[in-house]
C-alpha cells in the first residue's frame, strides 16, 4: 500500500509550518514530537494535492494541527538545497524502531523512496491566539505542543532553520505592520501591545514613542477602558479596525 503517491501529492514539494504563539511575554513555536523511540521533533508539516494552491494547502494543513481557520499565514522562504533530503533522518528512525516497522506493513519500499527524495520545502510562518489553538495530532506524533523560542530543541533536517529565518521575516514585517496583532485576543490594551513588541524584538521602547507609533499606522478602533475596579487610571482596549 502506497501512502505517498504521486497520484495524490506533487511529488518532491512540502510545506513547513513555523506557527507562533504569545502567551505571558513569551513567544512560542507549535512544535511535534514524533511517535517513536529517540527524540524527533519536527514543524507541522505537509503536502500539496495535485489539484491544490499552494496558499490553500497551507490553509488546510494549519487548520488540521490547530483546529482553526482564518489564520494569519506568510510564506517567508523556500529551502532547497541539493543535498535536502530526509533519507538519514528517517534512516535514523528505522534503526531505533526496527520491531515497529518490520510489523508495520503500511510504510512500504515505494513510500520509503518518495519520502527520502530530494524534497523542495516552501517555508510559512503563521500568527495564531494561543488560547484559541487546539493542537491536533497525527498518527504519527506523540506530543504536539508550545514550545519558548529559547528552547526549542534539535528538530529534523533543517526545521531550527526554518524557526531563525521565520522570526527573522517576522521581525522585518513589524516595522511597517502591526500582523503581529494576530498573536493577541480579539481585544487589547497599548500595554500588552508594547509587551509583545518587546517580547518579539528582545528590547524595551519608550511608552509615549511607542504609543504614537502604533497609533499613526491608523488600523486600529479605540474601545471603551478595561475593566480594572479603578475607572480613572484603567487603560483602553483597542481592536483591528473593521
Amino acid at each position: 500500500m502506497n501512502l505517498f503517491s504521486n497520484q495524490n501529492y506533487i511529488s518532491q514539494l512540502a510545506i513547513d509550518c513555523v506557527i507562533f504563539g504569545y502567551q505571558e511575554r513569551e513567544l512560542k513555536v507549535l512544535i511535534t514530537k514524533l511517535n517513536f523511540k529517540g527524540d524527533f521533533y519536527s514543524l507541522p508539516s505537509g503536502f500539496i494535492l495535485q489539484k491544490e494552491g499552494v496558499d490553500e494547502a497551507g490553509h488546510r494543513i494549519l487548520k488540521e494541527r490547530t483546529s482553526i481557520s482564518n489564520i494569519f499565514l506568510e510564506h517567508f522562504k523556500i529551502f532547497g538545497e541539493a543535498d535536502r533530503t530526509n533519507k538519514d533522518f528517517l534512516e535514523n528512525i528505522i534503526n531505533l524502531n526496527q520491531e515497529h516497522f518490520d510489523s508495520d506493513v503500511s510504510l512500504s519500499k515505494a513510500d520509503f523512496e518518495w519520502l527520502t527524495s530530494r524534497f523542495i520545502s516552501l517555508g510559512y510562518y503563521a500568527l495564531v491566539d494561543i488560547n484559541k489553538v487546539t493542537p491536533i495530532k497525527t498518527a504519527l506524533d506523540e506530543s504536539m505542543g508550545w514550545y519558548n523560542i529559547h528552547e526549542i530543541p534539535p528538530m529534523m533536517m533543517d526545521h531550527n532553520e526554518m524557526i531563525e529565518k521565520a522570526l527573522e521575516s517576522l521581525r522585518l514585517n513589524l516595522d511597517t505592520n502591526i500582523i503581529v496583532l494576530n498573536l493577541l485576543p480579539e481585544t487589547f490594551t497599548m500595554k500588552e501591545v508594547q509587551d509583545l513588541y518587546e517580547t518579539i524584538f528582545e528590547k524595551e521602547y519608550a511608552r509615549n514613542n511607542f504609543q504614537k507609533k502604533i497609533l499613526e499606522l491608523n488600523v486600529l478602533e479605540r474601545l471603551e477602558k478595561k475593566f480594572t475596579g479603578a475607572s480613572n487610571k484603567a487603560p483602553y482596549l483597542y481592536r483591528f479596525k473593521k
